[in-house]
């Protein structure tokens, strides 16, 4: 069963992380690869202050929100003075300067990583009630995302994303917008990753490089981008693939290069046969009269 309520957490926070950045890639439009970096800092900040100053593990859950709201903040307001690649390419020379700083710093453990992390919920409650916690967490993100789509702000931003010059000519101000998107979607990645911390119990920054990106930009594209459930359907779809990969009892030199195939594969065959993902983006425009916009 802890096998199984591992896979069930795991699936859970990778909801939480693909509909966070849905909200910037996605509703917002800003190609930015660095999510999982913000993810490692809710992860990081959030294990150090309770390990080694004893904070209340709610209390340092809440800081890694905050850390990673606060740093994508500092990352937004100069990056977002550029756009396209350009953008890219910042958010890329942030995630790996981060990373470099994160392997160098000796509180943070260097390369070793945090281990000895408090576990939170389950010596007092057991695994079953972080699974139900990270369960609602999940539906909590998700139904956010999905307010947010359908309310007077998300269809500014869909006014901001589709032509942010006729914007700007109405007099509003794109700039705030995507800085706010960076810091929800962040903060919200903040968030997960210190569920992942007093859980898993110990955190290295491998886990929150590059190839994190390519999966969690994989789980968007696949389940479909500007839809509240399109990144649920790719996170489930694309957290049971490997697991079930497994099963193959694979050597690792085949089973690594073989699940980064996979993510890879479905990327290009969704971006040519099926552009829009699994769940097709409604208009949010529409939710202003009906109701159903962005379903």
């Amino acid at each position: 069963m802890d096998y199984i309520y591992s896979v069930i957490i795991l699936v859970g926070l990778f909801v939480i992380l693909a509909s966070s950045f849905n909200l910037i890639i996605g509703y917002g439009g800003l190609i930015s690869i660095a999510h999982p970096i913000f993810y490692g800092l809710g992860a990081y900040t959030s294990a150090l202050l309770a390990r080694d100053l004893g904070l209340p593990i709610p209390l340092s859950i809440l800081a890694g929100v905050l850390m990673a709201t606060v740093l994508s903040i500092a990352m937004a307001l100069p990056a977002l003075r550029i756009s396209g690649d350009y953008l890219l390419i910042a958010s890329i020379g942030f995630q790996l300067g981060m990373i470099e700083l994160i392997k160098n710093l000796r509180f943070t453990g260097g390369a070793s990583g945090v281990s000895g992390i408090p576990a939170f919920l389950v010596p007092t409650f057991g695994r079953e009630a972080y699974v139900a916690l990270v369960i609602v967490a999940a539906i909590g993100v998700v139904l956010l995302v999905r307010w947010i789509a359908h309310s007077d702000y998300g269809r500014a931003i869909s006014a901001m994303r589709d032509d942010e010059q006729a914007f700007a000519a109405l007099g509003r101000d794109a700039k705030w917008i995507k800085v706010s998107l960076f810091a929800l979607g962040s903060g919200i990645a903040g968030f997960a990753g210190a569920l992942y911390a007093h859980y898993f119990r110990f955190v290295t920054s491998e886990q929150f490089e590059i190839l994190m990106s390519a999966t969690i930009l994989t789980m968007v594209v696949v389940g479909g981008l500007k839809t509240p459930w399109g990144p649920v359907v790719g996170a489930i779809l694309l957290q049971s693939l490997p697991q079930a990969i497994t099963f193959l009892n694979l050597p690792p030199v085949i089973l690594g290069p073989l699940q980064g195939l996979l993510f890879t594969g479905l990327v290009l065959i969704f971006m040519f046969l099926r552009p829009g993902g699994l769940v097709q983006a409604g208009n949010t425009w529409r939710a202003h009269g009906s109701g159903r916009g962005g379903d």
